[in-house]
């Protein structure tokens, strides 16, 4: 478990670990690049282990050579910079204009967080083919479609899927937006990390399309105050996005570009849209972690197990019993109107013989459409992460919907140059680098005629606009 620091998603991977009977004998080697945390989160798992008669082992080391060494998984939750680059992914781009909820998948924040993550995956899994070549990673870290992405692009013998928790927690919306138990939906979910598309919804129970009466709902106030922005696109695009209104609002251009917009679809506390609530929520809770230890006043008791899929991929791969999920997977042909290479989020069938994702043909063209928009942005970010250029950081930044929507091209050359000398220490490839700064060009009040070639086509159009004022055919 690499960034094992990370002390309560790692204890609830944990938790859920034990609390599955094929995994309680496993080995867990906790591994993080500074002590206090892990020798925190080490003694805690001791205790859930001791307490709880489990035949579980565990032990931590700060050498990830040593961590990976015969590895059967390898589950990344790292954060390259922790709260101190968080902070400046958020503050920066906000003197710009660009006010961001989430900031850790697209836009300003979204890229350089993957700026400084991809590097490292790519070491990591570098250091798999050599020392564990067999082993699945399993990735938890944010922008997970750019990681993912780059790990498809540049790590193709290493088996890897990206997970994350929006399809199950949106289905928990929809089963009370139409009163059917969760476990009784049947459907269809595919598109990218954070913007994926519930194509079909159906009650298992008779086979009903659920959609009219999703639809119908979300068009009452009381139902559609909660999900505006969700709402807001299936209203105009037709199917219902597996993110929340904080992290959609900054994927799109059209709730967070102007005040009007902030206050009509942005207007919950938090994850409702507030300004820079999660990089405020992870302040506030490592400031409280700093001065309290947090593990100590946790139970160590095992509970039942979260919505996470880790466990479950796990518990598939040791019993050969299949469990479906939706993972990041590299897009070779599952979503055949999205590019190949890229990361989409697809169903994904896992058993002992390893991940099996499902081929879904083309999106909706609004979906596919809308998908784009980011997976362009993605793009280039692996590409400036790969390259260590400015020029394709500057581009992403350029071709991201929120930013472009407030901020001219020369505001955004300047937003990145600040970024960039803002986390250099995270930046190892951006060594020595900087971003051409382009001085606006001055046009004088009398300008002298140049004489230049004229357009063919303006050259048509300006000689029928002579005729017409002859009055002429």
């Amino acid at each position: 478990m690499l960034g094992a620091g990370s002390l309560i998603f790692c204890k609830t991977l944990i938790n859920d670990f034990l609390a599955t009977p094929a995994l309680r004998d496993s080995e867990l080697c906790l591994m993080s690049i500074t002590r206090p945390k892990l020798d925190k989160m080490e003694t805690f798992v001791r205790r859930m282990i001791a307490e709880n008669h489990t035949q579980t082992k565990v032990w931590s080391t700060l050498d990830r050579r040593e961590a990976l060494k015969n590895a059967d998984y390898v589950i990344v939750m790292i954060q390259v910079g922790g709260i101190e680059a968080f902070k400046i992914d958020y503050e920066i781009p906000l003197r710009y204009g660009v006010d961001q909820c989430v900031a850790d998948s697209l836009g300003p924040g979204g890229v350089f967080r993957g700026l400084r993550t991809i590097p490292v995956l790519i070491e990591i899994a570098r250091e798999m083919e050599e020392l564990c070549p067999n082993a699945l990673l399993i990735n938890y870290a944010n922008p997970m479609a750019a990681n993912c992405f780059a790990l498809g692009r540049a790590a193709a013998n290493i088996q890897s899927i990206g997970l994350c928790h929006g399809v199950q927690t949106t289905l928990d919306l929809i089963s009370r937006y139409v009163n059917v138990p969760k476990d009784q939906i049947d459907y269809l979910c595919a598109g990218i990390n954070h913007m994926g598309w519930f194509l079909s919804l159906h009650d298992r129970r008779d086979g009903h399309d659920l959609y009219p009466l999703l639809r119908e709902n979300c068009e009452k106030p009381e139902y559609y105050h909660h999900e505006k922005v969700r709402a807001e696109v299936m209203r105009h695009f037709g199917y219902f996005m597996t993110e929340s209104t904080g992290h959609l609002s900054e994927y799109v251009p059209w709730f967070r570009s102007h005040e009007r917009s902030l206050k009509q679809y942005c207007d919950l506390p938090s994850f409702g849209g507030e300004t820079g609530a999660y990089y405020n929520y992870c302040a506030m809770i490592a400031k409280k972690y700093a001065e309290v230890d947090y593990l100590t006043l946790e139970s160590p008791k095992i509970t039942r197990r979260s919505v996470e899929y880790c466990s479950y991929i796990l518990e598939a791969r040791e019993t050969g019993v299949p469990f479906k999920l939706n993972g990041n997977v590299r897009n070779d042909g599952y979503i055949t109107n999205l590019p190949a290479g890229c990361c989409v989020e697809v169903p994904v069938y896992v058993d002992r013989l390893g991940l099996h994702p499902l081929r879904v043909g083309a999106l909706p063209p609004q979906c596919a459409a809308l998908n784009q928009s980011n997976v362009s942005v993605q793009t280039l970010a692996v590409e400036a992460a790969f390259t260590g250029d400015p020029e394709y950081a500057m581009q992403a930044i350029a071709m991201d919907p929120l930013t472009s929507a407030v901020c001219t091209l020369a505001e955004i050359r300047e937003l990145v140059a600040e970024m960039l000398a803002a986390q250099r220490a995270w930046l190892p490839r951006f060594a020595g680098k900087t971003i051409a700064r382009k001085a606006a060009i001055q046009i004088p009040e009398k300008l002298e005629p140049v004489e230049v070639p004229l357009d063919p086509a303006l050259a048509i159009a300006n000689r029928f606009g002579t005729l017409a004022t002859q009055k002429t055919h």
